[in-house]
């Protein structure tokens, strides 16, 4: 018999098994994926889509996902996304109760993401590579894991599809319908800006995650494939004018294709940053009037395309009908509220949701020059909802539908241009089509405006993808492995030469930023036909760095633009994308150690917070330098009484170290005079004192 402390044990033990098998079974409903190889970054669920704080759980990540420009901070542009699927004159199997219903409604999103698991269950989610991710050192340290394109958890390699990335994911419903997605994402730099979702959903009358079939032999009538997007445009705009922002309260939307007999050149939905009755200035595009710079935060587009939806089981056609409905509903209404699939009152409200048809006018239309946050008082704002259906859905038969979901605006340089010139009333100013204005709002919202035709662009381009069945020409392969090594007086870069037996392969690019890694990157060398220097190389020299800063780079191979087809995308050379090989670790110069401990420098000494000019400057405001230090040293620091705030294990053989006036707890050091002690693994000491003035 066990004794009461071994029993303890054992309980203990169980419990601690059941918690991790739990939160293992949570987790795998929850997982998710990242795909980051363009321009635009997204991260995806097991359980079919994705819902409000889908990924983190926090409410400060509302706005999270469909990331564009992605290699910007704060450009997030999705609050929620959901898919419904419902159907008439059901009856629950055995195993859930066995009530029938007018109408049955299962759900994934757009909140209640814990709740998910027990109406989507998911069964299989993978992403698949075209070629392994390359290797990423920045003096010697794999920087891989922390690069965008090792965040999204390749699960396995396959050189023959097309797409960089494809995550296939398998989901069985409590209403007997497999969903199976496939997520396409392409590197290609006129592709690299969109997602395309292929469907199909197929009656198998699974209700679980088991193999048997529970629901043999019936058939599904009135269903409805129900696809809802809450878009909150610009994370980076909710900090510079309203919190309310970023639950999309002042999104603008609208439609197009409503009538196949518009003329419109598609079926799409879309949204932007509109005006906000809280800001007594037009913010349109979310000019930044905090920092006074002026630039656009919020210059984004975006919105979904149909490209194929199935007319029936047994008529493998598009039909230009679908979607049947085209509405935008509130983002807070009840029907949005936590799921319940066995309220027949909440299904059939959403049901009527589903089947409501074109809501006209369109939502834009209705809101003109006014407050979208003030429209019908909602205290969410709304968002853009597809209905697929009704379609009659026998034992065994599918439905497929494609569909593209991008984002596209005014690139970075024009918003920094021409938000400084709003803000600094530099009139006249000139529109896009070449006349002047001067009109400050007039000119920023024409510019901001020119987003639309941009993501009209991407819709095409998306289109045409389709239509050569995803087979867009490729650029070639990135380099298997990417080194830079910091030196004295250069930094050097090497790389793999993989690329060069790709088929018109012409040369490399790299591009280098200071600083910081998330601002503009300027072409630095290119070798390879059409460049200065014609001989390809694998190797590079960059002698152009200043001591103190930070600098970081990427590399692109490139083609001869013989593979274009000018219906996908324009001609010219293509070109790997920058996030295979863009580090996130900082290279720098190296000093020569110095020779002896008489030599040791502290700069700036003092360090004035407020002497912008003393120091290392943008991205390095508090960076403290020990310089013609020992190649391998301990650098302990001390406050004058002695209390030891930091210490550096100096082992990389320079002659320099770099303190970012941080303690080992986190705090940012006070005015004050410091002590540096310089230890030698031989034993040798020496101090150095400095000041800081806050």
């Amino acid at each position: 018999m066990m004794s009461k402390q071994t029993q303890s044990r054992f309980l203990w033990m169980w419990s601690v098994g059941l918690l991790v098998y739990t939160t293992a079974n949570i987790a795998l409903a929850q997982e998710v994926k990242w795909i980051k190889v363009g321009s635009l970054h997204s991260w995806f669920r097991a359980d079919g889509c994705e819902p409000e704080v889908g990924r983190t759980g926090r409410q400060f990540d509302q706005q999270d996902g469909m990331r564009w420009p992605a290699q910007f901070k704060l450009q997030d542009n999705l609050a929620a996304k959901a898919l419904w699927i419902g159907t008439t004159d059901y009856t629950d199997h055995s195993s859930l109760g066995g009530a029938t219903f007018p109408h049955k409604v299962v759900h994934v999103g757009p909140r209640d993401p814990a709740a998910t698991a027990t109406e989507f269950i998911p069964i299989k989610f993978e992403q698949i590579t075209k070629f392994p991710p390359p290797r990423v050192f920045v003096d010697g340290e794999e920087v891989s894991e922390t690069t965008p394109i090792f965040a999204d958890q390749v699960n396995r390699v396959d050189p023959s599809q097309i797409p960089d990335r494809i995550i296939h994911n398998v989901v069985n419903t409590t209403i007997g319908v497999t969903e199976d997605r496939k997520i396409l994402a392409f590197s290609q730099q006129y592709h690299d800006n969109y997602f395309i979702y292929d469907y199909t959903f197929t009656n198998t009358g699974n209700i679980d995650a088991d193999d048997e079939i529970e629901m043999p032999g019936k058939t599904l009538t009135g269903v409805y494939f129900f696809f809802m997007y809450r878009y909150a445009v610009g994370r980076e705009a909710a900090e510079w004018t309203v919190n309310s922002s970023r639950w999309g309260i002042n999104a603008m939307l609208s439609t197009r294709g409503e009538d196949p007999s518009s003329g419109d050149p598609f079926r799409a939905q879309f949204a932007w940053f509109g005006r906000h009755s809280a800001v007594n200035y037009d913010c349109i595009g979310a000019p930044d009037v905090i920092y006074g710079s002026g630039r656009f935060g919020a210059p984004q587009y975006i919105g979904v395309v149909t490209l194929f939806a199935q007319k029936a089981p047994a008529e493998n056609l598009n039909d230009p009908l679908q979607p049947a409905t085209t509405t935008y509903e509130q983002s807070d209404d009840p029907p949005t509220q936590p799921n319940e699939q066995f309220n027949a009152a909440r299904m059939t409200a959403e049901y009527a949701w589903m089947d409501k048809g074109h809501r006209l006018p369109r939502h834009d239309q209705v809101i003109a020059a006014g407050f979208p946050n003030q429209f019908e008082s909602t205290p969410g704002g709304f968002m853009n909802c597809n209905g697929y259906g009704p379609y009659t859905l026998g034992p065994g038969e599918s439905i497929r539908i494609v569909l593209a979901e991008g984002v596209n605006g005014l690139d970075r340089d024009k918003c920094i241009e021409f938000g400084r010139r709003w803000i600094k009333e530099e009139s006249p100013y000139t529109l896009p089509s070449g006349a002047n204005t001067t009109n400050k709002d007039d000119f920023k919202n024409a510019w901001i405006g020119t987003g639309r035709d941009s993501l009209f662009l991407t819709y095409r381009r998306a289109i045409a993808n389709y239509d050569l069945n995803f087979n867009v020409p490729l650029p070639p392969p990135p380099p298997e492995q990417f080194d830079v090594t910091s030196g004295g007086d250069r930094i050097f870069l090497s790389w793999s030469n993989n690329a060069e037996s790709s088929p018109g392969f012409a040369g490399y690019r790299i591009y280098r930023a200071q600083y910081l890694p998330d601002t503009t990157y300027q072409e630095i060398f290119a070798c390879g036909s059409g460049t200065t220097h014609p001989q390809v190389v694998n190797e590079y020299e960059d002698t152009d760095p200043a001591r103190g800063f930070d600098y970081y780079y990427y590399i692109v191979s490139f083609d001869d633009g013989t593979k274009n087809n000018t219906n996908a995308n324009p001609k010219g050379a293509l070109q790997s994308s920058r996030f295979y090989t863009q580090t996130t670790r900082p290279a720098k110069l190296k000093r020569q150690a110095g020779e002896t401990l008489k030599q040791i420098r502290v700069v700036p000494n003092p360090f004035n917070a407020r002497a912008r000019d003393l120091q290392y400057g943008v991205g390095a405001p508090d960076r403290i330098g020990f310089l013609d230090i020992p190649g391998e040293c301990t650098i302990k620091i001390y406050t004058e009484r002695g209390d030891l705030i930091f210490t550096i294990e100096h082992t990389d053989g320079s002659g320099d170290a770099y303190w970012n006036s941080v303690t080992s707890s986190g705090q940012i050091v006070v005015s004050g005079v410091y002590i540096a002690i310089f230890e030698t693994p031989g034993g040798e000491k020496a101090m150095r004192k400095f000041v800081v003035i806050r």
